[in-house]
């Protein structure tokens, strides 16, 4: 496989010290997303194949959905289990720090501490960053970085990188998706993905349980039609009806940002911790980024997130004030 001549600008430095490095690690944020997943599984196995020592990880809670059991996790490692004093580890799809939770002690005990993300908030926190708001997904960059490393992308590998390429794009529906994502997509099922299991296991599967928690949620919805917001809660009691776990429930904003009604969409999510993990999505004309930055988090134009300490009512009394 070879790269068009075209793409994202690789910084040199971090491809030397990937390239002069003999043990790897990579980090993904707290209760990763497929692009974060992907991203760190994906250069992970690759430095495995190029003759690397490897380890991925994320902090907890440590768990990951059945929806992922097809992808190759030989180099995932549990937060505590990941080596310390590592040559390089390379912080994934990671706005900020705090986003790491557990392990970012553990990864800031490496040589070097390497942040390559796509999100617009990142303000940088490691000893080299390439932070690229224009790329669609942070596996995107992955996959630039792998070619001028030169090291193997094979099937597991593209399989990782595939996932973050199809979820953050929306299954290659999001503005962000440009010629060059398809001719990487190209690449990479030429490197043997089986996208119709890929598609089946993220987008056409869940748990029973997802039918009640799905009625519960879009039940309770609330249009706001003169500030042309859409939006609804998941209750924790809600996940011990139905019997299923939070990391289940990722793909209700989907189902509350459809509204042709309403511009922005929000979904608030109870933690059984007492804490409140918003969702935002934007048809384009606001930027919800700006909006979860109230809060303190952050994301793309049309697509955000925050964690908040206080009630629903406080919560969207924020949104709505920031909308109006």
């Amino acid at each position: 496989m070879t790269a068009h001549g075209w793409g994202l600008d690789v910084p040199n430095e971090i491809v030397h010290e990937l390239a002069a490095a003999t043990s790897v690690g990579a980090v993904g944020h707290v209760g990763p997303d497929g692009d974060a997943l992907g991203s760190i599984l994906g250069l992970t196995l690759a430095a495995r194949a190029a003759g690397k020592q490897a380890y991925a990880t994320f902090g907890e809670p440590f768990t990951l959905t059945e929806n992922f059991d097809y992808l190759d996790r030989s180099t995932l490692v549990a937060p505590g289990e990941f080596p310390e004093g590592l040559d390089v580890v390379v912080a994934c799809d990671t706005a900020a720090r705090s986003r790491l939770g557990s392990v970012a002690d553990r990864a800031e005990t490496a040589k070097r501490l390497i942040v390559v993300d796509h999100h617009r908030s990142n303000g940088g926190f490691g000893d080299l960053e390439w932070i690229d708001p224009e790329a669609a997904a942070t596996a995107q960059m992955i996959f630039h970085l792998l070619r001028r490393l030169e090291w193997p992308i094979d099937r597991p590998a593209a399989t990782a990188l595939y996932t973050g390429i199809i979820t953050d794009t929306g299954r290659f529906q999001y503005s962000s998706t440009t010629p060059e994502v398809h001719h990487i997509a190209a690449e990479l099922l030429a490197a043997g993905v089986r996208q119709d299991l890929v598609a089946e296991k993220l987008f056409e599967e869940a748990p029973f349980g997802y039918y009640r928690v799905v009625s519960n949620v879009m039940g309770r919805a609330v249009l706001e039609a003169e500030i042309g917001l859409v939006w609804s809660v998941l209750y924790h009691a809600d996940l011990e009806e139905a019997g299923i776990r939070y990391e289940d429930t990722d793909g209700l904003i989907d189902l509350v940002r459809i509204a042709r009604e309403a511009g922005v969409a929000c979904l608030l999510k109870e933690r059984d911790s007492g804490l409140i993990k918003g969702s935002l999505r934007s048809r384009g004309r606001i930027d919800v980024a700006a909006i979860a930055a109230i809060f303190g988090g952050g994301g793309h134009h049309n697509a955000a997130g925050f964690t908040f300490a206080g009630t629903v009512d406080e919560a969207m009394a924020k949104v709505r004030a920031a909308l109006s």
